[in-house]
């Protein structure tokens, strides 16, 4: 047998004590009335059934007083197989804040798109927890694990390319940065989204997804831009193109990078429509491909816990306190006994 909160068994120590201190001082009471009452009043004070009444009443209360304070004290003993359920999905996004992002082959631009299906994403998660991951040169966390969903639409809203350190895109930073927000211990509950236009320019994605794989960390690609032409990079002050060696850097979807990633990984690519449409909404995609995938690993689980036994004790205990309560000769019993 063991108790959830064992302190509480200090009630049932205390309730002899207090009885005893009770009987104490009604005795005390009933001679001290004894001394300024006549004997022939008293015998009509008092009912003559009163101390048999009395004799009763009080080990009742003890008994249900008793019994009330153990089971306060929860105990339990034996075990029983308990089917339970992992109700959460804990998801991280990883978001591409290059440069290449703010092509505006979408509308307004690649990053501002891909923040608009983010913030669709999080109305989709219900109680699934979300982290939120910028990428560069390496990857940011700008939101750990949470269901706090104001939050994590507070880090999406100031996700710019000064979220992350300037420089070549590296797709397997992100990747790891996503990995390393993921708790190993719920691996098979664990997936990362990554968003971006596909330009790789450190060639690890690869490596990084299969170690995602190892983890059976499923990795869902998800393209932004248009695979069929090349859009011209804004330079740094918004306007105009970004200059390398006196031409225009241009950029286009690299969809065939992003379902590599996808594949190496066990997940899966799936490019954004340039026209935003109900059907190709982050939302959609999520609650189309994510959600079969947890549903799958929702299975039941049986579970051994410990019995709870406390109710084998404060129903009788209650029963007995409300018994002796009926007994007691308090304001109703006097007012039916008459004094000539």
């Amino acid at each position: 047998m063991k108790f959830v909160y064992p302190w509480m068994l200090v009630l049932v120590a205390l309730v002899p004590v207090a009885a005893a201190l009770w009987i104490f001082l009604r005795a005390r009471a009933e001679r001290r009335l004894e001394k300024i009452v006549a004997p022939a009043l008293m015998s009509r004070l008092l009912p003559r059934n009163s101390g048999r009444i009395a004799r009763l009443q009080m080990p009742l209360m003890i008994a249900g007083l008793l019994l009330v304070a153990f089971a306060a004290a929860r105990p339990q003993w034996g075990h029983s197989q308990v089917k339970i359920q992992a109700r959460s999905r804990n998801v991280v996004v990883a978001l591409d804040v290059s440069r290449s992002m703010l092509v505006a082959d979408v509308r307004p631009n690649r990053l501002e798109r891909a923040k608009a299906d983010v913030a669709d994403l999080i109305d989709s998660l219900e109680g699934d927890r979300c982290a939120l991951v910028a990428f560069r040169r390496t990857g940011v966390l700008l939101c750990p694990l949470t269901t706090d969903h104001a939050f994590l639409r507070s880090a999406l809203e100031g996700a710019a390319p000064e979220s992350a350190p300037r420089g070549e895109t590296d797709l397997g930073a992100a990747i790891r940065a996503s990995l390393d927000a993921l708790d190993p211990a719920t691996d098979d509950h664990n997936a990362i989204i990554l968003i971006s236009d596909g330009g790789d320019l450190r060639g690890g994605a690869l490596d990084a997804a299969a170690l995602a794989k190892k983890r059976n960390i499923p990795i869902f690609t998800v393209g932004i831009g248009d695979p069929r032409r090349e859009g011209i990079v804004p330079g740094e002050n918004g306007t105009g193109a970004q200059q390398y060696k006196g031409q225009s850097v241009t950029a286009k979807l690299e969809d065939k990078t992003l379902a590599a990633i996808a594949q190496a990984a066990g997940g899966r690519y799936v490019p954004l429509a340039t026209a935003g449409t109900a059907e190709t909404t982050l939302g959609a995609i999520y609650r189309r491909f994510l959600r079969q995938v947890a549903a799958k690993e929702q299975a039941e689980e049986e579970e051994l816990r410990a019995t709870e036994r406390f109710g084998l004790f404060l129903a009788p205990g209650l029963l007995l306190v409300l018994l002796a309560a009926c007994l007691s000769r308090g304001r109703f019993a006097g007012r039916a006994q008459k004094i000539n």
